[in-house]
């Protein structure tokens, strides 16, 4: 049985990809990188093994920007369309939420909520920075 596949695309379609199977993790980042990156307030992130991510157009438009060695960020040079972001530490990638056609966004947690520029009431944890396994104080912030 072949997995699911869901195709995604950068803002002008020059840059796509696949990503398969389920979600290692979906949630929303409050973290100030993320949100000067994506000039929102939260970031809606989708968490995939590298296996599960495949770009299937224009790999020489994808451009990658290291502000820290936790995070490359990729984008399309084109555009300006933002991907994915690799996570070497976590040996994770982090596709945008947002870019992935007819995907179930199903977010179960907050991170980095201590740092948040607007406050949501929506029932989910809200992490002061990360929960324990990823590293974090696992400190739960109230709504």
């Amino acid at each position: 049985m072949e997995q699911e596949k869901i195709k995604g695309k950068c803002f002008c379609g020059s840059v796509e990809l696949e990503v398969s199977g389920k979600p290692y993790a979906m949630g929303y980042c409050h973290c100030k990188d993320c949100s000067a990156w994506s000039a929102t307030p939260i970031n809606s992130y989708s968490l995939w093994e590298p296996n599960q991510v495949k770009f299937t157009k224009g790999e020489a438009n994808i451009g990658t920007y290291f502000k820290t060695e936790h995070s490359k960020r990729k984008f399309c040079k084109k555009c300006g369309g933002h991907l994915v972001n690799d996570h070497p530490d976590s040996n994770l990638v982090d596709v945008f939420a947002v870019i992935l056609e007819n995907f179930n966004f199903k977010p179960s947690i907050h991170v980095h909520y201590g740092s948040r520029t607007v406050s949501v009431k929506d029932g989910l944890p809200k992490f002061k920075d990360f929960p324990k396994e990823f590293n974090g104080t696992g400190e739960i912030i109230n709504e």
